[in-house]
Order: structure tokens, then C-alpha cells, then sequence
């Protein structure tokens, strides 16, 4: 709303996300201050209803920044307790059959296990949960169910953000209990959205910080937590794989990965950059488990909990300058997930740390905020986590250029002899790869069993996503008649099949003509539409904060 008076509260640092480069950014912050015996205020916002709510990872855990941050975390009981013991990788050749790839023509780093580094399968919700409470202990203000929704730019400088107005009816007036968002203003805001963040996107448009890089790529990952019978649970087991049922120029990859409690997580990472408008990545996903090769491990379970998270899975190529006037881009908001390891919590974790002693520097130094802290670029450039999205720079693009077998091989070679083939770029925008319906065959996905496989509506009623009904819907269309005048004679409307969650349909109206209908209240803010429609019409906004998924264990 216009013209709004809104209460205004001031920090030295605010923080979009509780994720783990927010989480890492703030509990370094405090470290910092508290050891100079310096007053430091600094706050997170989350935009989910608890931290970890809206949190989904595979997560095999790497914990090198969580030992350079928390050297103690073990003795600080954190969510850790379940270690790789086993890898398995397989390429998947049919319905029916596999080859197991042998450990010496695997990616090294695509390794688990052997390597003198102890890697865990974790909760990427629990984790953060921890941090948060971490974070909390140090003095750190954490305020879970509050979305940012604008960045406040004055002279060409962040100086803040809003939170979202609550108590906002359909049509955009007033309702009973009416609250106005919340103007934070910091002398730094530290952007820590995740993928495809809302804000990250416009500071990268507002302040050309894309500006020399390849396009960002993205990857939709689909997870499921289940519960197994204890004579086939073996913890600590980590399955990797690829193939079918993926087809052409559909790419992706697969895990599963045996987790504590008689619990296996289940999931399948879908590249953004496929071509044919009929792939429905949920199907494609719901199909997987029934390999032999999956399915021996969750026949007789019970499925727990189901959610999907777009990945910023781009790398070195991609990513964008990360300061601007009064603030910085960090972790998967920037993109820094190392694709090549599938990991990027570690990574993310590095970022926020960088960005936090960069940041407490400069006001050390008497900065009263506002500035472009170059600095962060050449500690960023000297970290460890920025050598290692260097030297993968060409794994994602040599897949997407050469597809799984060369581009493999590609990758094989490329680390064998220290990552010094030419470097591979992939230029194209994963919108943009769409091909017209008319060149492309359908997709017949067969019915779920509801023993392994199962519909959309039974697996958002397993996300435990609630969004208040009456409530101005948060997917945004530029022009409400684009989806069916061109997407639908077009592309046959792919959002009904790309969205995880069934939010979009193709429905008839009164006069039996066809409308694009949106049920917003399944969105599991997976970000997949903002990325994947072909006219780049749909813009995901903030909700009404609390609103989303609730992931439990996740």
C-alpha cells in the first residue's frame, strides 16, 4: 500500500534469510563483536513461519566452514550425527537396468567417502535451526514469519528493507487486524534469499551486477523423506546417479542417502534448461523410484514428508558481482553452490562469513555504512569456496553443452589433469530453451501406485503449505492474458507440468473457454516458474510472511 506510515527500526546489519549463509554472516558478526568488546546490532528476518521452515538441501554435508566458524560444534550439539560411510553411483540404462560406475571413473568430486574428509547426511532445516540458535546466544535478533518485501534504495544506495504488510485482503484492502510492514534500515543488509531470491534479482537488474557474467542456470530439486524398515536401512549409505528416465536433452541427476532413525531421503535434481514443454519434473521424479536400484530401498516404507526448492546451479561463470552501494549478495542469492560436488551449504556458509568480516572491517574502520565494500571482492576472490567454484567452472555447462556421457567424460578429464581444458561456457537462458509443443512428442507418465509414486495433491498436503486464502496473490502475471493467448497455442501452457505443486492449471470458464487459473495457495516457493516460463511473465513475490511449506526434518 501507498503512501503508508510504518514503524522504523534501526541496525548496524539486517540480514534477508535464515538460511545457512544468513545464519553464518550473523553468528560471525557477533563473534567479531563481541570478542572487540564492540556493541554490534544485527538482525535476520525469515520469511518462513519457524527457521528451517522453508529449508530443503539433499544434504550430504561438508563441515569445513562450520569448523572455521563453530570449531566446537560437536560439543555444541550440532545436528550432525549420522556420517558417509558408502558411496554408490550409478547411470540408470532403462526401466530395468543400471551400470554401477566404478570409484576411478567417478568425478573425484563427486566422492563422499576415502578422501580423509568426514561428510555427513544431514537436515539442512535442522542445521540451520541450530544456527539460529547459535546466532540467538550471540546476540543476534532473529524474526521468523517476516518477509522482505522491498529494498529501500536511496541515492543510489540499499539503506534497508520492508517487511510485508499483513492482514492484506485479495483486492488489496485492509482487513481486521490490519499491520503495515516494517521499515528495517541498516547501515549494511546482507541479501540471503536463496535461489532465485526476489530482491537479489532486482538489485542484480538495478545495479547491472549480472553485467559480464554467463546467464544464471538453475536446477529444480524434488525430495522426499521416508521411513524404512530397519532390516534395509543402513545409515550412512549415499547413492548417486543419472540417467534414465531422462531423455534428449532433459538433464539431471538423482540420490538417496541413508539418514539416522530408519530415515532415507529420496530426490531428483532436474536441470531448468530442458526443451520439450511436455516434461513434468514432478512425474519424472514420481517414475525414478520405481528403478530397481531405488525402490529396494523404500518398498515396505512409509513417505514422510515431500518438498521442492529451485538451485542456483550456475557456478563460476555465473555469478554476479556481489557488492553494491550499502550491501551484499551472498550464498545461493549470488550463487555460489558447487555443482560439481552437488553440495552448497558449505559454500553458502563461506560467503556469509566473508561478507560478515568484510563488513565488521569497515565499521571497525569508522564506515558509517552506505559504501561499496570492495574489499569483500579480494577476500571473497582469496577464499578457499571461491577456488573451488573456479576450478568447476565448466562441470555444469559441459553437461548442458555435451550432454551426460561426453560431458562427464569432459569432467573426468578436465579434473584428472588439474581443471586446465578450456573453460566451457553456456550462454543460453534456461526460459529460453523451450521448443514449440508442435516439435515436440508428449510425455504419457504412467498413474502412481501410492506405494512409491503418488499425485501432486497428496505430496503439498505432505509439505504442510498454508498461505492465508485472502490474501493478494504472490505469482504475478505482467500481462494476465499471455498464458493462454500465447503459452497455451505455443507451448501447450508448460506451466501445468513444470510446477511441482500443481499451482497452475488450464481450466474452463462459463463459456467453456479455456483460463489460466492459479491456485497460489499450494505454492511451495519453489521459484520454478519465475525461472522456467518462456516470456518471462511471472514474477514471484513475497506472501504474506509464515506463509509457504513447513518442512519438517528437510
Amino acid at each position: 500500500m501507498e503512501n503508508v506510515e510504518r514503524d522504523v527500526m534501526e541496525f548496524d546489519v539486517v540480514i534477508v534469510g535464515a538460511g545457512p549463509a544468513g545464519l553464518s554472516s550473523a553468528c560471525r558478526l557477533m563473534q567479531q563483536a563481541n570478542s572487540a568488546e564492540r556493541e554490534l546490532s544485527v538482525c535476520v528476518v525469515e520469511k518462513g513461519s519457524e527457521v528451517g521452515a522453508h529449508i530443503l538441501s539433499g544434504a550430504i554435508f561438508e563441515p569445513r566452514a562450520l569448523d572455521e566458524l563453530f570449531p566446537d560444534w560437536a560439543e555444541r550439539g550440532a545436528p550432525l550425527d549420522t556420517p558417509a560411510v558408502r558411496d554408490e553411483v550409478y547411470m540408470l540404462r532403462d526401466d530395468q537396468k543400471a551400470w554401477k560406475m566404478p570409484g576411478a571413473v567417478v568425478p573425484k568430486s563427486m566422492h563422499n567417502t576415502g578422501d580423509g574428509v568426514t561428510r555427513y547426511v544431514a537436515s539442512a532445516g535442522n542445521l540451520c535451526r541450530w544456527l539460529a540458535e547459535q546466532a540467538e546466544a550471540l546476540g543476534v535478533d532473529v524474526f521468523p514469519g517476516f518477509a522482505a518485501q522491498h529494498s529501500i534504495i536511496e541515492d543510489n544506495r540499499v539503506a534497508g528493507i520492508i517487511t510485508g504488510d499483513m492482514g492484506v485482503a485479495a483486492d488489496g484492502t485492509p482487513k481486521d487486524g490490519y499491520m503495515p510492514g516494517m521499515e528495517l534500515r541498516a547501515r549494511y543488509t546482507l541479501f540471503a534469499e536463496g535461489a532465485r531470491g526476489h530482491l537479489g534479482e532486482e538489485l542484480i537488474e538495478h545495479f547491472s551486477l549480472d553485467e559480464g557474467s554467463d546467464p544464471q542456470h538453475y536446477g529444480l530439486g524434488l525430495k522426499e523423506l521416508w521411513e524404512v524398515p530397519a532390516e534395509q536401512h543402513e545409515p550412512g549409505l549415499v547413492l548417486h546417479g543419472t540417467g534414465w528416465p531422462l531423455e534428449g536433452d532433459t538433464h539431471g541427476g538423482w540420490f538417496l542417502y541413508h539418514a539416522d532413525n530408519r530415515q532415507v531421503v529420496v530426490g531428483l535434481i532436474l536441470d531448468l534448461s530442458y526443451s520439450n514443454p511436455y516434461v513434468s519434473p514432478f512425474d519424472e521424479f514420481q517414475r525414478m523410484k520405481h528403478h530397481p536400484v531405488l525402490s529396494r530401498h523404500l518398498t515396505g516404507g512409509k513417505r514422510l514428508a515431500y518438498g521442492a526448492r529451485a538451485l542456483t546451479k550456475g557456478g563460476f561463470n555465473c555469478l554476479p558481482r556481489m557488492t553494491f552501494p550499502g550491501g551484499l549478495l551472498i550464498g545461493c542469492d549470488a550463487g555460489t553452490l558447487n555443482f560439481a560436488k552437488i553440495k552448497g551449504l558449505h559454500t553458502a556458509m563461506k560467503s556469509g562469513m566473508v561478507a560478515a568480516e568484510s563488513v565488521f572491517e569497515a565499521l571497525e574502520a569508522g564506515d558509517e555504512g552506505g559504501s561499496e565494500l570492495t574489499g569483500f571482492t579480494t577476500r571473497w576472490q582469496n577464499s578457499w569456496a571461491f577456488a573451488e567454484l573456479r576450478d568447476s567452472a565448466s562441470f555444469g555447462p559441459a553437461i548442458h553443452r555435451y550432454g551426460d556421457m561426453l560431458g562427464g567424460a569432459y569432467n573426468f578429464i578436465n579434473q584428472l589433469v588439474g581443471n586446465r581444458l578450456p573453460n566451457v561456457h553456456d550462454t543460453g537462458s534456461d526460459h529460453a530453451m523451450l521448443k514449440p509443443a508442435g516439435e515436440c512428442t508428449p510425455i504419457e507418465y504412467p498413474k502412481p501406485d501410492g506405494k512409491l509414486s503418488f499425485d501432486k495433491t497428496s505430496s503439498v498436503y505432505l509439505s504442510n503449505t498454508n498461505h492465508e486464502e485472502n490474501q493478494p496473490c504472490h505469482l504475478q502475471l505482467d500481462d494476465p492474458a499471455l498464458p493462454i493467448r500465447d503459452n497455451l497455442p505455443k507451448y501447450a501452457e508448460p506451466a501445468q507440468r513444470y510446477c511441482p505443486a500443481g499451482v497452475y492449471e488450464i481450466v474452463e470458464d462459463d463459456n467453456g473457454e479455456p483460463k489460466f487459473q492459479i491456485n497460489f495457495q499450494n505454492c511451495v516457493h519453489c521459484k520454478t516458474c519465475d525461472i522456467k516460463d518462456p516470456a518471462q511473465n511471472i514474477r514471484w513475490v513475497a506472501p504474506e510472511g509464515g506463509g509457504g511449506p513447513n518442512y519438517p526434518n528437510m
